[in-house]
């Protein structure tokens, strides 16, 4: 993958939730239960040894399984496997936005670059979880919240 310039997208969200799920007796039949187990850990192992390789790594927010608006918890599971908080948030911006080939107006905070912005309380390089309780959201300059 890092050969080719190929990205790579995890959702760490979707195996962490299922492997939880899978410890709740009678939430899943019992012949998926051993397989749902397993994928959280096996997600998070690909996704340390695609980082450690220099893979670069986008923030996934498709997990098709946990309810929606729970992807902010997808940084403390990036941070859990190894990926520096810094690096993490980067993959939800600049790295993100070269991925979509938007780069050149979004993903940073840049002058000429459109105003997409939020802010947590508190410093989230100290603790990631605060990128779960966005404060504040600017979106092409306008505040919403």
């Amino acid at each position: 993958m890092k050969q080719q310039g190929t990205y790579f997208v995890p959702t760490l969200l979707a195996g962490n939730w299922v492997a939880e799920k899978a410890k709740i007796d009678g939430f899943f039949p019992d012949l998926v239960r051993p397989k749902a187990a397993e994928i959280g850990p096996i997600a998070i192992n690909t996704f340390a040894e695609a980082y450690e390789f220099g893979v670069p790594i986008v923030f996934g927010t498709d997990t098709g399984v946990s309810a929606h608006g729970d992807n902010a918890q997808e940084f403390a599971l990036m941070v859990k496997a190894g990926m520096p908080e810094m690096e993490a948030i980067i993959s939800a911006t600049s790295i993100a936005a070269d991925f979509l080939e938007l780069g050149d107006t979004h993903g940073s905070i840049t002058e000429g670059k459109v105003a997409d912005i939020i802010a947590v309380q508190g410093n989230p390089l100290e603790n990631i979880r605060l990128m779960e309780n966005v404060h504040f959201v600017m979106k092409e300059g306008i505040v919403f919240k």
